[in-house]
């Protein structure tokens, strides 16, 4: 007979962990199951479900000039004015 599961040993920080298992909780998804769903979107997509990039990372506000600062703001001020702003709850993680 076929095994119908593997182990999967990961490392996470002790915060990352505890977060990410109060929200999962909250959406009634085992930790397994979440786990499942990233190997199978990995499978699906050929990638990763997220992007990953070294060249399009934000810049720090110290590697900006002003008006770029300034440039950024005003962008962000008019997105969140049309109400096409991102929303961050408590609970969420920004990296």
């Amino acid at each position: 007979m076929a095994t119908k599961t593997a182990n999967v040993l990961a490392r996470v920080e002790p915060s990352v962990k505890e977060q990410a298992e109060k929200i999962l909780e909250q959406l009634g998804i085992p930790v397994s199951t979440a786990i499942n769903m990233l190997y199978k979107q990995i499978i699906i997509t050929q990638s990763l479900p997220f992007r990953l990039s070294l060249n399009n990372r934000p810049k720090a506000r110290d590697e900006m000039t002003d008006e770029e600062f300034n440039s950024m703001l005003k962008l962000s001020l008019k997105q969140a004015k049309e109400n096409k702003g991102y929303s961050l709850g408590k609970n969420e993680i920004v990296i």
